[in-house]
């Protein structure tokens, strides 16, 4: 089925598909944000929503700073058309439902106003605090678009074990913590996306052990999770999780000890979004309490076996 097919008249598959190309968009975007971070090209484009006062493209004088910036601003709106077809292929799908909408339509929206926050980091020379804040809210979109993979795929509706709901909820919320404390790391850190942006002013020894210790408390929950959900069809989505925690900790380590290599910090931005990614899907299949699709659905419990 093409494209053109896939949103006139779409299948669960055609959706999930759409779903998870913004998934992926999202995280692309991620990366390309932070290769401009990485190359000091955060102010390659001086200004916005222009690159330059006279210009929306950049002009020789500006170098390969200027071509990098552009181009991550091109990559913008190609996550919009593909955000905005999710959009339309959840919203005519025969299988969807007003909550769906609201969630496609909140990936759709999010996007350029994600635009304008990076418009204002320019504007406002690439203040730390506003980068973090860019950050997240990719990190929200990436959330966002799992959740509405999983919620397209739909899932069996089982009734949780208390305990293993909040050992998941702990964990995602540690998780979120993790994160943005890496991007507290990195205000203080080198990479500040242009050689004269300020930093945040902490100590980025200190910062980077706190988001290790953060790190070292998500895995430890993590492991818990995969323990407590051992013989539930939740258990393969916890193991890939601390898998990803693992190696992402594993790059945290050697880029730490290797003064900050680009490539590494690069990965380590990607690794970073699909722990979101993952971490949203345990949350949503373990904790959610409404069924996947809106509808009323029998819940069974799920009683993890012990090992004998």
């Amino acid at each position: 089925m093409g494209v053109t097919q896939s949103l006139r008249t779409p299948q669960r598959a055609d959706v999930e598909r759409w779903a998870w190309a913004a998934v992926v968009a999202n995280i692309v975007i991620v990366l390309t944000g932070g290769l401009v971070r990485l190359t000091d090209s955060g102010l390659g484009c001086p200004t916005w929503p222009r690159c330059t006062d006279s210009s929306f493209v950049p002009h020789r004088a500006l170098g390969v700073h200027g071509v990098i910036e552009f181009g991550n601003r091109m990559l913008t709106y190609v996550l919009i058309a593909v955000v905005i077809a999710t959009f339309v292929a959840v919203w005519r799908w025969a299988g969807t439902t007003r909550d769906l909408r609201r969630l496609a339509a909140l990936i759709a929206l999010g996007v350029p106003f994600q635009g304008v926050i990076g418009g204002i980091t320019v504007l406002t020379d690439l203040n730390p605090w506003v980068v973090s804040l860019h950050m997240i809210l990719s990190m929200l979109l990436v959330a966002a678009s799992m959740l509405l993979v999983v919620r397209v795929r739909g899932t069996n509706h089982l009734a949780w074990p208390a305990y293993a709901k909040q050992v998941v909820l702990a964990t995602y919320v540690v998780l979120w913590a993790a994160v943005y404390l890496g991007t507290m790391v990195t205000g203080a850190g080198p990479h500040a996306g242009d050689a004269e942006a300020p930093r945040n002013g902490l100590d980025p020894h200190v910062m980077s052990h706190v988001h290790a210790a953060s790190v070292y408390l998500l895995v430890a929950l993590t492991v818990a999770a995969c323990v407590i959900l051992r013989r539930t069809p939740a258990a393969r989505i916890a193991g890939i999780l601390l898998l990803v925690e693992l190696a992402q900790g594993t790059i945290g380590f050697v880029q730490y000890l290797t003064d900050l290599p680009i490539a590494l910090v690069a990965i380590h931005l990607v690794g970073a979004a699909a722990l979101i990614a993952g971490g949203t899907r345990l949350l949503v299949t373990v904790v959610s309490s409404s069924s996947p699709l809106g509808t009323a659905a029998a819940s069974r419990p799920v009683r993890p076996t012990r090992s004998r």
